[in-house]
């Protein structure tokens, strides 16, 4: 006889199975590892709801939830929240049916406006699809960095040649937080957007450790561009990235993106992960330019309260008198009033 599913919270005695399972899973990814819980307690404050389904004392399923409510951008239960994705990690048929029933109930005792589920491929669980904004964009790493070489467009190899020519130099190491915060924040002013608070980005390093690279770029000027890693079974992730403007015709994007494929192949990844982008933005066209296949990316809605799927986005006409505005801001403005917005969009 099959032993039933029963869900449960995450908690100290349950973690190192969790992590185990995650380490494990060919669904889950390095957001639905349990540190996100501490991160995004310790840096916003938002309540966490990490659900996992066990059969027989084992688990064979995870659901990192985080509750965002927000006056700005409504009230929501999001697997994971302030991440790409996070949503049901699992194989098990039963096991998923039964984390999303309960991430349902759970939304309806909290009266969230919606649960929302952050997935590559949709599952069967019944709920909305929402898959027209968002691609995810991966490719192979070979072990030999120069047959990797020889897989780029030829555009782009003449790209790379021209920032490896320039003068570049690129400094590696976790001391460079202050660094990466001031390009960063720079840069997502300069796209109309709020940066996240620097507490955030120092407690995902202090959280996961050697999985979180940090990198800066110099160039003629001085630091141009900056990006903050993440390191996951046999896959890297440029997660969060950005540049001063004189970073585009430096090539420090390039030579940045580069450099960390050749640092990675080193360290044993197989896989290379741009993140997602929105489609028909500049991100999406540039990631196309290295030769990635966009996948498109299947987000589903549960709605509790909402009446219609939410679009919290900067493409939406209702946000786009917001971001043109928020480009105009004064750096330091931006920047302290950008933390407050930014924890609101989960």
């Amino acid at each position: 006889m099959t032993a039933i599913v029963e869900v449960g919270a995450l908690d100290p005695q349950t973690e190192p199975a969790w992590e185990a399972f995650v380490a494990e899973s060919p669904e889950a990814t390095f957001f639905h590892r349990a540190g996100w819980a501490r991160v995004i307690g310790r840096s916003y404050g938002h309540p966490t709801y990490f659900r996992h389904a066990s059969r027989g004392g084992r688990i064979v399923g995870v659901l990192p939830l985080v509750h965002v409510k927000s006056p700005l951008f409504g009230n929501a239960l999001i697997g994971t929240g302030f991440c790409t994705f996070g949503g049901i990690a699992s194989s098990d048929p039963a096991a998923i049916q039964a984390l999303a029933r309960d991430a349902a109930e759970l939304g309806a005792r909290l009266g969230v406006d919606h649960v929302e589920l952050r997935h590559v491929d949709a599952l069967p669980i019944g709920w909305t699809v929402k898959s027209e904004l968002y691609a995810a964009f991966r490719r192979p790493l070979d072990a030999d960095i120069g047959v990797t070489w020889g897989t780029l467009p030829q555009q782009k190899r003449q790209e790379l040649r021209r920032s490896i020519r320039g003068g570049l130099r690129q400094q590696v190491g976790p001391g460079l937080l202050d660094a990466f915060y001031r390009i960063y924040g720079t840069s997502v002013r300069n796209l109309g957007t709020p940066v996240y608070p620097r507490r955030f980005f120092a407690a995902i390093a202090e959280e996961f450790g050697d999985a979180v690279e940090l990198a800066v770029v110099h160039g003629a000027s001085g630091p141009v561009s900056a990006v903050m890693a993440f390191h996951f079974r046999d896959t890297v992730c440029p997660y969060f990235a950005g540049g001063l403007p004189e970073a585009r015709t430096e090539h420090a994007y390039d030579f940045m993106y580069w450099s960390l494929m050749d640092r990675a192949t080193e360290r044993g990844a197989r896989l290379f992960d741009f993140g997602r982008s929105k489609r028909g933005t500049g991100a999406f066209d540039y990631k196309l330019g290295w030769g990635f296949e966009p996948r498109t990316l299947h987000y589903q809605f549960h709605l509790v309260r909402g009446r219609e799927l939410p679009e919290i986005n900067p493409l939406n006409p209702k946000y786009r008198a917001m971001v043109e505005t928020w480009k105009r801001l004064p750096l330091p403005v931006a920047n302290l009033m950008g933390p407050v917005i930014a924890r609101q969009i989960g």
